[in-house]
């Protein structure tokens, strides 16, 4: 038999159990519910965006999500709601309809090229430049000599002219140059790099008279009916000249830092230097270790002079600071628009003073490629080798196919520039595993020149073939070849899905491509191209949080309109090396 319950009993009983009820309802959770309490994880930086696109996996579309980042990598990828309840940010950028990419990489350019042309005269044709015609190039050399007050004796450099812009459908000679002075050397480097035009001193400082021979993989263009050089020289003619170029950049070191600022400008967080010299090398890792370099340099020394002392001076593959010498280049022949590219069948209309089976030629022979591809590959060096001419990429696809080693390596040889390959080249290349770079801003800045001049309508529309390289699977890239055109992404995505002229026509209609594949040319491909796709390429867990950010999703523009895209931050390594709201002032 129970006993009964007292009063006083009842009442502390009663007391205990609503202390109970009122501790349960302020508790945030039941007894019943067992699962942990979720803790949120610090990072140091989280970006925010309605329009991230990825560029991973099968991915074509962007997305809402929220990037975060911990020292210089991605360490979390997600949606808004999961960051929210997961994540505590030390900074947090809400970048709204702002779009999130993986940060552009150069997959052709000269970066000590850029830095060394921000301390020249500015001769080249709009864009680019202000000179319309031989006067208006003449012009800006006597200002820039008066501006500069350059001494007599001392070398006036310019860069950037082009015949095929110039009212005059020439390049300057001798005698117009002499017009503007007498008393200074003047070299003049034509936008392709590949040829220059000099005045009578210049030609007398270099050596260079009626007696001279063609050196060879060159020519010495002459007066009519004489053997007097005309001042154009082409190819090895005109590179001996280059070794007066550091007597006209005064701050070097300083000079890498302006060109890592234009790039990441551009949205571009690695950069290329191809067929770097010694010295060049040198001036970079200086303007490394002097804080300059704030984004990842790719550097491709030239390899073709003496390739057992290139191969045994580097250490390939690894990045010391921000620079990393990642393989060779190897220069088979010249440039279509200044006509010395190495074709198999004749150029449309020949240069002056060329036979009309004239196809340009090569720099050195095929033995010699032959050698050179060889001795790399076997040794695991990554070559990278500029081939413009079919002709010329017909040497390369041999030597790579006849190399002992390159059967079933992981070689990736590039052909950079790949101007003209033809359908059955490319399927040579895919089975070898070469990788095609196209120079496609060649469609807007030369397209018209190709068609009408260089290469015929048949060619010229094939010119950088973007479509049939994808449509056989095969990864490829594009580039701008910088300083041959400014490191312009939103142009270079423009013109390779546009192909329009800058007549306005459209250049060959059946090699454009999507906004997609082209930024997978600029991205998660170039990174492969490079050997980075690891670390680079896409926004992943544990890649390098390089990004960029642009004004809208241009996957959502049409083509037409991706010129209007704007840059508004880069990052590289996790770090903001542009801001286009502090560049500006706003």
């Amino acid at each position: 038999m129970k006993r009964p319950i007292s009063a006083d009993r009842f009442s502390k009983r009663l007391l205990i159990l609503l202390v109970a009820i009122s501790l349960a309802a302020c508790s945030p959770r039941s007894e019943q519910d067992s699962s942990p309490i979720p803790e949120r994880t610090r990072v140091e930086k989280l970006l925010i965006s309605n329009h991230v696109v990825t560029m991973a996996g099968d991915a074509r579309h962007s997305e809402a999500m929220a990037v975060a980042i911990n020292g210089e990598r991605i360490s979390w990828v997600g949606s808004h709601g999961e960051a929210e309840a997961s994540l505590v940010a030390d900074e947090t950028i809400n970048l709204g309809d702002q779009a999130l990419l993986p940060g552009f990489i150069d997959a052709h350019g000269h970066a000590t090229g850029m830095a060394t042309f921000t301390q020249l005269a500015n001769v080249a044709s709009p864009p680019v430049g202000a000179t319309q015609n031989i006067e208006d190039l003449k012009e800006a050399l006597k200002r820039f000599i008066a501006e500069r007050q350059i001494p007599d004796g001392d070398w006036v450099i310019g860069r950037g002219y082009d015949d095929s812009l110039l009212e005059e459908q020439r390049h300057p000679n001798r005698d117009e140059l002499d017009a503007v002075s007498t008393t200074h050397p003047i070299y003049l480097i034509h936008v392709s790099g590949h040829l220059a035009a000099v005045n009578s001193r210049a030609l007398a400082r270099a050596g260079i008279n009626a007696e001279s021979e063609d050196p060879p993989g060159g020519h010495i263009r002459r007066r009519p009916g004489s053997t007097e050089p005309n001042g154009v020289l082409e190819e090895t003619a005109a590179s001996q000249f280059r070794q007066y170029l550091s007597s006209a950049i005064k701050d070097p070191v300083g000079a890498v830092g302006s060109a890592m600022a234009e790039y990441a400008a551009a949205g571009i967080t690695t950069v290329q230097d191809g067929a770097a010299s010694p010295d060049l090398i040198a001036t970079l890792k200086s303007a490394d270790k002097a804080g300059l370099v704030n984004l990842d340099v790719v550097v491709y020394p030239f390899g073709q002079a003496d390739e057992y002392q290139v191969a045994d001076s580097y250490q390939f593959g690894e990045y010391d600071g921000r620079i990393k010498v990642a393989g060779i280049k190897l220069m088979l022949d010249g440039s279509p628009q200044g006509k010395t590219a190495y074709l198999t069948k004749p150029y449309h209309v020949p240069p002056h003073g060329q036979s009309d089976d004239y196809r340009g030629y090569p720099n050195i022979p095929q033995d010699r490629v032959d050698q050179l591809v060889s001795h790399y590959v076997t040794r695991g060096i990554p070559i990278i080798a500029h081939a413009n001419g079919d002709a010329a990429a017909d040497m390369l696809i041999q030597a790579v196919h006849e190399a002992p080693d390159a059967a079933g390596a992981d070689h990736r040889t590039v052909m950079i520039h790949a101007q003209t390959v033809r359908e059955d080249q490319l399927t040579q290349m895919k089975t070898l595993g070469m990788v095609p770079s196209f120079f496609s801003a060649h469609t807007f800045y030369w397209g018209d020149w190709h068609r009408d001049s260089v290469l015929g309508d048949t060619r010229g529309s094939r010119i950088s073939p973007t479509a049939s390289t994808l449509a056989r699977g095969m990864p490829f890239t594009v580039h701008n070849d910088a300083p041959v055109v400014p490191p312009d992404m939103r142009r270079l995505l423009w013109a390779t899905t546009n192909r329009i002229t800058r007549s306005g026509q459209v250049l060959g209609s059946d090699q454009r491509i999507s906004t997609y594949n082209a930024l997978r040319a600029v991205t998660l491909h170039a990174a492969y191209q490079h050997f980075e796709e690891a670390d680079k390429g896409s926004i992943e867990v544990g890649k390098l949080a390089d990004l960029v950010v642009l004004s809208t999703n241009p996957l959502t523009l049409p083509t037409t309109d991706l010129l209007d895209l704007n840059i508004n931050r880069t990052y590289s390594r996790g770090a903001e090396v542009f801001n286009r709201t502090a560049a500006s002032g706003l």
